[in-house]
């Protein structure tokens, strides 16, 4: 398996109402230094209907502003539409919505 396919199998994973950084779905891909790839591979997602990339967010919990699927607006906008606060500087507080990996 390839590096994009592992991590959209972990991107998969994401529950609704949770989000995951790039650089905690490049550990679970299997490389710690994947945060860029993880990156590259959601902005050529395949699947967005099956693969939730809006649900991956940086480190500092901001939004992507290039988000590939509508924007940074379309993405905080589906992370709302599923219970997700997106705070008016783009971002989520990753105390209250990170994903623990479980």
């Amino acid at each position: 398996m390839g590096a994009f396919e592992r991590i959209y199998e972990v991107v998969r994973k994401i529950p609704r109402g949770k989000v995951a950084t790039y650089g905690q779905i490049a550990c679970m891909a299997g490389n710690p230094r994947w945060a860029r790839v993880v990156g590259y591979a959601l902005h050529s997602n395949p699947d967005p209907e099956h693969i939730p990339c809006f649900r991956v967010v940086n480190r500092f919990g901001g939004l992507a502003p290039a988000f590939a699927f509508g924007g940074e607006d379309e993405q905080a906008r589906l992370l709302r539409a599923e219970g997700v606060e997106v705070r008016s500087d783009n971002t989520v507080d990753l105390e209250k919505f990170l994903w623990d990996g479980l």
